[in-house]
């Protein structure tokens, strides 16, 4: 059944190293254990992203162990007249389990520390608290931040997927959390970026599996207050076998409204062209204008990455489960385009 909702807590895997379920859920209720996957080590991946935006300004923090290759990245975007973007990357060869990511985003510390960078996400009470301290991030100077993030409003649900790809023994599991209200700061060459959380917020994409080798995939996102009540989005594909499932819903005041396909339109001579989004239940239709590309291009042969990740403003309207339309106006948020060869 297409959008097949998993109610019941169970193993991610069978004793075949296959997806029990496919399908996807408002809950991280599969359990994941990496010790029964049934694929070369240098072939799992494993990450925790945050996103956290506030007004004019944005942060991004991965900490991750894809395999053969970690990524521990940090960027700092500004928007504005002049927009602005930094991304600076430590690589570590084959840590395969090293960096030993917590099997679950709901409890367990994710950290990452060497002489240049030290970053911690931590769980305390509720809420998660990122800190990060990278010396030389840019033109020789330190970035720093100390960010905490409030859980989503009752009954605080996500979006989690769990698709095969098409090759034995490859899976996608997935969970976005969205609607986390932010406060902290950030702080790079003397100017300090603080979080409200009345209007900033923070996002997760934590995600296990195994891919296939080449994927091409669209994946957006956003936040924003209305009225008091917390609305986001997760639009995307390309993560997978989408026929159980897709990862298309709105978040609005702590609940999940599920979306059938979403379809990103754009020029791929201009990504910062106009874009579109339109659903095939007609449900999200909007506008999208881009500020800044924050665009990245790699190509060692074997390892090849061409992203753009777009941060703009979108315009539109969304209607919830129970027919209510909700309307967006130039709301920041972010969507992209990303071809890897991993």
């Amino acid at each position: 059944m297409r959008n097949h909702e998993v109610t019941t807590r169970q193993p991610l895997l069978n004793d075949r190293g296959e997806l029990r379920e496919p399908g996807w859920a408002r809950q991280l209720i599969f359990d994941y254990d990496r010790r029964t996957i049934q694929a070369p080590a240098f072939r799992i991946k494993e990450w925790d992203y945050y996103l956290v935006m506030g007004d004019g300004f944005a942060g991004a923090f991965t900490i991750s162990d894809d395999g053969y290759i970690g990524l521990q990245s940090v960027s700092l975007l500004v928007f504005g007249d002049r927009p602005w973007e930094h991304t600076e990357t430590v690589l570590n060869a084959f840590p395969m389990g090293k960096l030993k990511l917590p099997a679950s985003s709901a409890a367990g510390d994710t950290v990452y520390e060497d002489t240049r960078l030290q970053m911690r996400f931590v769980h305390e009470g509720a809420e998660r608290h990122i800190t990060c301290r990278f010396e030389n991030f840019y033109e020789k100077k330190p970035f720093t931040c100390d960010i905490r993030l409030a859980p989503p409003p009752p009954p605080g649900d996500t979006m989690v997927i769990a698709t095969p790809w098409d090759k034995k023994h490859a899976f996608y599991y997935n969970q976005k959390i969205n609607c986390m209200r932010a406060s902290g700061w950030m702080e790079y060459a003397g100017v300090r970026y603080e979080f409200r959380p009345e209007h900033d917020f923070g996002t997760l994409d934590w995600g296990r599996g195994v891919w296939t080798y080449d994927n091409t995939w669209h994946w957006g996102s956003c936040n924003c207050d209305l009225g008091g009540k917390a609305f986001g989005f997760n639009i995307g594909y390309g993560f997978g076998n989408t026929a159980a499932a897709t990862e298309n819903v709105l978040f609005y005041d702590g609940r999940v409204h599920k979306l059938d396909d979403v379809t990103f339109h754009i020029d791929p001579e201009d990504y910062m062209k106009p874009w579109r989004f339109t659903s095939s239940d007609e449900r999200f239709e909007m506008d999208f204008l881009p500020v800044l590309d924050r665009a990245a291009k790699l190509d060692f042969k074997v390892l090849v990455s061409d992203q753009h990740q777009v941060f703009g403003k979108i315009s539109g309207k969304a209607i919830l489960d129970d027919g209510t339309e909700l309307m967006l106006d130039n709301v920041m948020c972010f969507a992209e385009k990303v071809h890897n060869r991993y």
